[in-house]
């Protein structure tokens, strides 16, 4: 696909981050890498760091209302990349499609610095990747990452639909022809193939000592994790990077309404408010009027992050908390219900 032209910037101003965090940058650059996949180079004027595997959180607000998601850079940030990230359009994505649709170069979106945990170890000589449809995003960064900056070698098995959903395929060529002897990709075609089977992605882990990333649709990632459990790989050796929550349960909202009041601990400020059923923490700390901290909304970045002091609540997605700091009562608010009569939440 033929990328938009450039913008073209004499000298772009520092961006500063506003009280959420999120800085405006400019596109650069929109580049079409399928029918329904885009990338967006983002002149990278507030100076974010990042390191391979990485996500950042866009603020868009569209019709009026605010959204806010977060998008893997398939950038790398040891290539000399401009920030890149890429979006993949989906049916029932508010964001994701009109990026897609309206996002122009020269245009500016509010960005927030980078983060997450999906990134690089050195605890083996060997990375294999797992990547289905656009969970090849945070992969290419990872193995060009790698590549460039170590004599590790690579090992890519990923899964589309067709051939003409394939995103970076010319670039995944180029590396594979840039070093032969330490990277190589499998593409797997459903069209031609079939569905991944457990069988396939044993075969081509094929017993390797390897360091593990898998990003891509929930089944594809369960399965793959699953062949490399059974196999005995240790749990510290995969690495798992999910980009899409399923709708909390309706278990959850249920359990949600037997509270009826949420008290809220925020630097010198504590408010308590009466709880509406089926609201986050966060959104009983925002209704308040305090400016609890957030960025992803989506249970991954953990800046969210409050102490449960008193009652209880559940989380419907947490990928950012280990286990210790759940055991401690800690939660990302963006994504807990609470689940006793009365709770107390301590920012800090």
């Amino acid at each position: 696909m033929n990328p938009a032209p450039r913008v073209l910037l004499d000298e772009a101003a520092p961006a500063v981050p506003d009280a959420d965090g999120f800085a405006s940058l400019v596109v650069e650059r929109v580049i079409r890498e399928t029918g329904d996949a885009v990338s967006l180079e983002l002149l990278n004027a507030a100076g974010f760091r990042y390191e391979a595997g990485q996500y950042v959180t866009l603020r868009v607000t569209i019709d009026g209302q605010e959204h806010r998601r977060c998008y893997s850079m398939s950038s790398s940030p040891a290539a000399g990349d401009s920030l890149r990230v890429t979006v993949k359009r989906d049916r029932d994505g508010v964001v994701s499609n009109w990026l897609n649709d309206h996002a122009r170069a020269g245009d500016r979106l509010d960005v927030a610095a980078p983060d997450g945990r999906f990134t690089l170890t050195e605890t083996a000589d060997e990375l294999v990747a797992f990547a289905g449809g656009s969970g090849i995003t945070p992969v290419l960064s990872l193995i060009h990452t790698v590549l460039v900056t170590t004599d590790r070698r690579a090992r890519l098995f990923y899964a589309n639909r067709n051939a003409d959903s394939i995103i970076f395929r010319a670039a995944l060529a180029e590396l594979a022809a840039a070093w032969p002897d330490r990277f190589t990709a499998h593409h797997h075609l459903d069209d031609q193939s079939g569905v991944v089977t457990p069988e396939q992605i044993r075969d081509f882990t094929n017993g390797s000592a390897a360091e593990y990333y898998i990003c891509g649709p929930a089944p594809f990632m369960d399965a793959a994790e699953s062949v490399l459990q059974t196999a005995g790989v240790p749990g510290a050796r995969v690495h798992l990077e999910r980009f899409s929550v399923e709708p909390g349960p309706i278990s959850a909202i249920a359990e949600s309404a037997v509270c009826e009041e949420v008290t809220i601990q925020l630097g010198r400020k504590t408010i308590t408010t009466a709880y509406r059923p089926g609201t986050t923490l966060l959104q009983c700390a925002r209704s308040t009027g305090l400016r609890a901290p957030s960025s992803c909304e989506v249970g991954s970045c953990g800046t969210c992050m409050a102490r449960i002091d008193e009652g209880s609540a559940r989380m419907l997605n947490n990928d950012a908390l280990d286990e210790d700091e759940v055991a401690e009562g800690w939660v990302v608010t963006c994504q807990s219900l609470p689940t006793s009569r009365t709770v107390r939440v301590v920012y800090e």
